[in-house]
């Protein structure tokens, strides 16, 4: 079933009658052997916190009550830097993380943010759920933590402004734009010469509303579901990179699970992160028209130019350095050549 704009409001409603929209959503079950913590930055109303909870629900009922999932949306239990350091430590059991900021710990989990190297969806999968991600989840399991096969959908990134679309690279020149606390994102924007500042998901709202940045960068559907829009007049198309979220476990809390109930925890979690992955196309699909509505004004600027001026300012070669040939291969093999 996917998710239409009716059942997420529906959601967000039901969410509110339960005690504020940032409420943390708990699966009640009696006697549960095993209570465990999903942890996220997303909005209650985003697919992905829907399907979480659908998940949760899933695996009450498989594992008969054993195992109890709790999701706690919307950076309740911290930034994205504080739940790195507690799934690490086992503070929260469950997250999800974009790939690009899961870098500071697993360089190679960035490498699908590539700047404009995917050019759809297609291609995405492809490599995500082929060698490409069979390579990084390699390197997640060797920093200690564990990885579920599928990763859930950030989707194409766009950027959004205050003061003037992006209709070519030179629009990016002095531009004081938000970027996550990610290494690749700062180099991206400082080869286009603009002015990024690392600023976790959970202040971006008012550091756009007190014009401590102009801009920003992200997903349509975090656009919506933080109401960004309210905060910002321009949304430039330029897809320039593609952000996913890794579904990460706790080593301990995951082999603390008897092998049975780990199968239906990675079942149900995996067959959740492809209903999302439909969920987010389909939001994507009909939400500029919405957006519009709410005052955004669209461009859709040429992709060649921003790749050529990548190009000239060594950006794919470094890259290509850092993550190191085997892995700069696994990702041309998917898009085909960039440096």
């Amino acid at each position: 079933m996917g998710v239409s704009r009716r059942s997420l409001l529906k959601a967000s409603a039901a969410v509110a009658a339960l005690g504020g929209v940032g409420a943390p959503f708990v699966v009640r079950a009696a006697e549960a052997e095993f209570k465990y913590k999903y942890a996220n930055n997303l909005p209650d109303t985003h697919p992905m916190n829907i399907r979480g909870r659908e998940m949760a629900e899933a695996v009450k009922a498989q594992t008969n009550g054993r195992v109890q999932i709790d999701v706690f949306p919307s950076s309740q239990l911290g930034s994205d830097t504080d739940m790195l350091s507690q799934i690490r430590a086992g503070g929260v059991e469950f997250f999800t993380l974009s790939g690009l900021i899961l870098s500071t710990l697993v360089p190679a989990a960035s490498i699908n943010g590539i700047g404009f190297a995917f050019p759809d969806y297609d291609t995405v999968w492809k490599a995500m759920d082929g060698d490409l991600g069979a390579h990084i989840r390699g390197e997640i399991q060797k920093a200690g933590l564990v990885v579920m096969d599928k990763i859930w959908d950030n989707g194409f990134r766009q950027t959004t402004s205050s003061t003037k679309p992006i209709n070519g690279p030179d629009d990016f020149k002095g531009f004081k734009i938000r970027v996550p606390v990610s290494p690749l994102w700062t180099s991206l924007f400082k080869a286009f010469d603009a002015a990024p500042a690392s600023i976790n998901f959970s202040e971006v709202y008012s550091a756009l509303q007190t014009k401590i940045v102009e801009g920003e960068e992200n997903p349509l559907a975090i656009i919506s579901t933080a109401k960004l829009y309210e905060v910002q007049k321009y949304c430039s198309l330029t897809n320039h990179m593609w952000d996913g979220f890794w579904f990460l476990a706790n080593r301990r809390a995951w082999e603390k699970l008897p092998p049975d109930l780990r199968d239906i925890v990675a079942k149900n979690i995996n067959e959740a992160g492809v209903k999302q992955r439909a969920d987010v196309a389909k939001l994507n699909a009909s939400l500029k028209d919405e957006l519009a509505a709410k005052g955004l004004t669209f461009n859709q600027p040429q992709i060649g130019p921003f790749r050529d001026k990548l190009r000239a300012a060594g950006f794919y070669a470094e890259w290509k350095g850092k993550y190191g040939e085997q892995a700069w291969a696994l990702l041309e093999k998917s898009v085909g050549q960039l440096t």
